[in-house]
């Protein structure tokens, strides 16, 4: 198996199946893509029959080779897939966990600073921003639960 399928294997344990709350501003998702994306990448069918390899797809281009995971440890991977999918700023989240210019563009410097530094301490800086984001959102009271379960379960991913 690659990085990435580990990856989407582990992503699907957070994400789950078919979810349509109507307090989530994302609407429907399916295996934790939205509709909008779905369609943006050329699904047409209802979001509750979304194919798992459509999404396993989708996740792949739009998740994952978008913020080059492949040029990282596979547990700074994980973490910067992951919060791709979820929402918010991976990229930033990366650079600042790598102490680079935060421009949310992941390039060589990036690429070669996060390299630079013990998997362990990028992970738990990189948690660490992302949480604080998610705790300043509106829909921290309806999904808060959820998504600190979600970066614990992160932790233990990124101590292993």
């Amino acid at each position: 198996m690659s990085a990435f399928d580990d990856a989407f294997t582990a992503l699907i344990g957070n994400e789950g199946g078919y979810v349509n709350n109507p307090a989530d501003p994302g609407g429907a998702t399916a295996f934790g893509i939205t509709e909008r994306v779905a369609r943006a990448n050329g699904y047409d069918g209802p979001m509750i029959g979304l194919p798992l390899a459509t999404a396993k797809q989708i996740a792949k281009t739009q998740y994952w080779d978008k913020y080059y995971c492949d040029q990282f440890d596979a547990r700074i991977g994980f973490q910067v897939f992951d919060a791709a999918y979820n929402g918010g700023r991976p990229a930033a989240w990366l650079q600042q966990a790598a102490g680079v210019q935060a421009d949310g563009i992941i390039g060589p410097v990036t690429i070669a600073a996060v390299q630079a530094i013990d998997a362990r301490q990028i992970v738990m800086r990189f948690l660490s921003y992302r949480l604080t984001y998610l705790g300043g959102l509106s829909t921290w009271a309806t999904f808060g639960h959820g998504w600190a379960n979600r970066i614990a379960n992160n932790l233990l991913k990124g101590a292993a």
